[in-house]
């Protein structure tokens, strides 16, 4: 049986987490807040001052959603070849920051596609290698919370970058370029807080060196209960499909267009509230059992929203969605750090992403399937079932590897 690393130290409070995993927090969010003020925004501008159609929309969005996501799996396995994580991080980072001044000098729609193009590149490139670069600098009594925290931050930006786009679109009388140029600023602080404040760890002498980090045989390195956690997670992701059901839901219960950002608002408060204290939390008892806590709260969410009585009740299930999002997603992302060998947690983590990426774009699918041939209470009765079918995977891997989750041996 694989042991997994655990620690017997205390677990740590927020000021005694490293430096380097809060610079990298203040990254995500800074980064959030730019790419938040630009998308907010954007389809908007592509329909109403560009002239370009729904379907074009669609396209940009899927095509730009799609190069990242198999982007990810490329940039994970190079990080764990160079044997560096850092470096992957600054590139995917600088070139989402290159990619903002794009917007507001756009003259065609050619070059909002392009720009976004290379936004979402950025994104893919950083994503595994940051998330890999977390776990060699978090301890490990100190991962769930460490994740969490990161998590937690890069939620804030969430909320914060539609929240000071409402408010610069409000002061400017409804320049978007105006807007597109502030959100230049946070692009560039998050490049130069990465640059300065994060350093990575030395590789220590004795890790091997992975030569082809996606062939099979590394591939099955992986272990088992990695990829249990891939296939739980997985699964899990077929029932959280994109939040703009939320918004749609809301809607049809009588909510404003003027007033439909706040759901997601609502949604990522509720997130970043949660993110940090869930993953300090899975570094006390076992994870698993946070997870489940997680996974129940997401069926609790399904229920609100597939029979609410009044806004109130989309309220309380939009409240739900955001809690679970904060007990499972940091969560998730730790159970990777602890089965993943140290040398190959950039491709577990690529991998990670790709196959929840690919479940929550099938996911949507399905969801809007269900949505018009059946109405909305069945999609989120669906997203129920989904998740409860995960609870039983989840059983099962808890029952198959019993280590799976423990963040700390016991005395």
């Amino acid at each position: 049986m694989k042991q997994f690393e655990t620690s017997q130290d205390t677990p740590a409070s927020l000021r005694s987490i490293p430096s380097g995993i809060w610079a990298l927090g203040f990254v995500s969010l800074l980064m959030d807040v730019s790419s938040e003020m630009i998308h907010a925004l954007l389809p908007i501008y592509l329909v109403t001052v560009m002239g370009a159609s729904m379907v074009m929309v669609g396209i940009i969005e899927g095509v730009a959603e799609a190069a990242a996501a198999i982007t990810k799996v490329f940039s994970g396995a190079l990080s764990d070849w160079l044997g560096k994580r850092k470096l992957l991080a600054v590139i995917g980072y600088g070139l989402a920051a290159l990619s903002k001044p794009v917007f507001p000098l756009a003259a065609s729609v050619e070059w909002l596609v392009a720009a976004r193009f290379v936004d979402r590149i950025g994104k893919g490139i950083r994503g595994a290698p940051r998330d890999a670069l977390i776990a060699d600098i978090a301890p490990a009594h100190a991962r769930g919370a460490s994740f969490g925290l990161r998590q937690s931050l890069d939620t804030v930006g969430a909320f914060v970058g539609p929240l000071l786009a409402i408010g610069l679109m409000w002061l400017s009388a409804n320049q978007f370029v105006t807007v597109f140029w502030a959100a230049v600023v946070p692009g560039v602080l998050a490049v130069a807080v990465l640059l300065i404040a994060v350093r990575e760890p030395a590789r220590p002498a004795d890790l091997r060196k992975v030569r082809a980090p996606l062939s099979l045989p590394e591939l099955r390195r992986l272990g088992l209960p990695f990829w249990l956690v891939v296939c739980v997670a997985t699964v899990f992701t077929l029932a959280r499909f994109s939040e703009a059901f939320l918004i749609l839901r809301a809607q049809d219960m009588g909510l404003s267009i003027v007033l439909a950002p706040l759901v997601l608002v609502v949604m990522n408060v509720v997130y970043s509230l949660a993110a940090y204290p869930a993953g300090a939390l899975s570094d006390r008892v076992n994870r698993l059992t946070v997870l489940i806590l997680g996974f129940l709260i997401l069926i609790a969410a399904d229920l609100a929203l597939a029979l609410p009585e009044s806004l109130a009740g989309v309220a309380l299930g939009v409240a739900l969605w955001g809690l679970h999002l904060g007990l499972t997603q940091g969560l998730l992302a730790t159970l990777v750090a602890d089965t993943a060998p140290p040398e190959l947690r950039g491709t577990a983590f690529g991998m990670f992403n790709l196959s929840g990426g690919l479940a929550l774009l099938a996911a949507s699918l399905l969801a809007g399937m269900l949505w018009d041939a059946f109405g909305p209470q069945m999609t989120f009765l669906a997203g129920a079932g989904f998740t409860a079918l995960a609870l039983v995977g989840l059983g099962l891997v808890r029952w198959r590897v019993p280590a799976l989750g423990h963040s700390r041996k016991k005395s």
